[in-house]
């Protein structure tokens, strides 16, 4: 046998029958190609069935929601609600924002120039502004009362999230590259808060709106004064003082004292403007996706967690131990976490089902059931007490709270 001779499958004939068969099947190749071909088809064919049986849309029993909008037709990533008019703005994976009516599900414009997936969109404080973003880094603004009129567009870097200030017409959005921007809208005046390689995912503002808190990729944690666009707070990653992995979820009380951070490695850690506070006793090893911090009608000072595991539980904060653990029969994991009314916590879960406890006793309350797959966002308007929820299974929905 010469060097570069192939060996001989394994699955070969014997030479002396190879020749003969060699004269049957040569008449006939096409014929056997074609059906191995079809063979391999239909286990295609059966594979993917299998795969939907197993990562398949969960079949709610009931749909609870007032109204759904079916416009989008791919997973919606980011939803809105107007602060005062009738309407929601959605975004997703199909490169396409919609504004539409809450009440009869009819489209009042569709955001035209992204080009790629939309997972930021949101009304300004006043309900003037409309901004949109995708993660390619192209920033709309459009202007509600004027039938949806540009007034200015910007494209950075790939974006993580948008955001806007809740007391004037500021914009912040942060970047994969760890920079946050901040412009005035629409004269487009712009600051950076400067990155230094790490990813930003998450930023919140302090409630006196001067400063915003941000976690960054390796977890580290900065509070920035936005006024001199420095840091009054530099928290290096830390095993013992810190996270030492992507910061994913934030919340801030409401006298601006108390930060709470989330992490994918399962930690949550509390900081003041100072400093570095404590790290709440923790045994998860599954990412902390939600937290909220400081319930307006309750007692005492706690916070929220939900992990990606299911995991549901109310701290007490002065003494940085866990209160109760709530009800989450499927276990299913927790996305978002929002504050309701009368002491209630709500909670967009995978697989779809919107949860809503009683924050005091861990007690479920009710589930609100429509949604084929996991819920992606969710926005409360607790003045009407309606609930927006964008899900991955191409819908949005509005549901009335009990």
């Amino acid at each position: 046998m010469r060097d570069n001779t192939p060996p001989m499958s394994p699955y070969s004939l014997d030479q002396e029958e190879a020749d003969d068969d060699e004269l049957i099947y040569v008449g006939e190749a096409d014929e056997v190609l074609e059906q191995l071909q079809n063979e391999m088809e239909d286990s295609d064919s059966d594979d993917s069935v299998n795969d939907g049986d197993d990562y398949g849309d969960y079949i709610p029993e009931r749909d609870d929601a007032l109204l759904t909008f079916e416009k989008h037709t791919a997973p919606v990533f980011c939803g809105s609600l107007h602060p005062t008019e009738d309407l929601a703005v959605t975004g997703g994976e199909d490169d396409k924002a919609y504004v539409w009516n809450t009440t009869s599900g009819a489209v009042k414009f569709e955001v035209p120039g992204h080009s790629d997936s939309v997972i930021g969109c949101e009304f300004s404080y006043d309900g003037t502004f409309l901004a949109t973003g995708d993660i390619a880094g192209l920033i709309q603004v459009f202007k509600v009362t004027q039938d949806f009129k540009k007034v200015w567009e910007f494209t950075m870097g790939d974006m993580c999230w948008l955001k806007w200030h809740f007391g004037a017409h500021v914009l912040l959005a942060g970047a994969d590259s760890g920079e946050i921007y901040v412009w005035r809208i629409p004269s487009g005046d712009c600051k950076v808060l400067q990155g230094f390689g790490e990813k930003c995912d998450v930023a919140k503002l302090t409630n006196d709106g001067k400063s915003l808190a941000a976690g960054y990729g390796n977890g580290a944690f900065k509070i920035w004064d936005l006024k001199t666009s420095t840091t009054s707070l530099d928290v290096a990653p830390s095993t013992s003082s810190g996270q030492v992995s992507n910061i994913i979820s934030m919340s801030i009380d409401r006298d601006s004292q108390l930060i709470a951070t989330g992490s994918e490695e399962g930690k949550v850690v509390l900081f003041r403007p100072t400093g570095f506070v404590a790290m709440l006793p923790v045994e998860w090893t599954s990412s902390v996706d939600a937290i909220v911090i400081d319930n307006p009608d309750f007692e005492i000072k706690v916070a929220a967690t939900g992990t990606l595991n299911g995991k549901v539980t109310v701290w007490d904060l002065a003494r940085q131990s866990p209160r109760v653990e709530c009800e989450n029969p499927t276990e299913a994991g927790i996305m978002r976490l929002l504050w309701g009314k009368d002491c209630t916590l709500i909670g967009g879960t995978l697989g779809g089902i919107i949860r809503v406890w009683d924050l005091r006793s861990g007690r479920l309350i009710y589930d609100l059931l429509g949604h084929r797959k996991d819920i992606l966002d969710l926005s409360y308007d607790k003045a009407r007490n309606l609930v927006l929820s964008t899900s991955e299974d191409g819908t949005a929905k509005i549901f009335k709270l009990q």
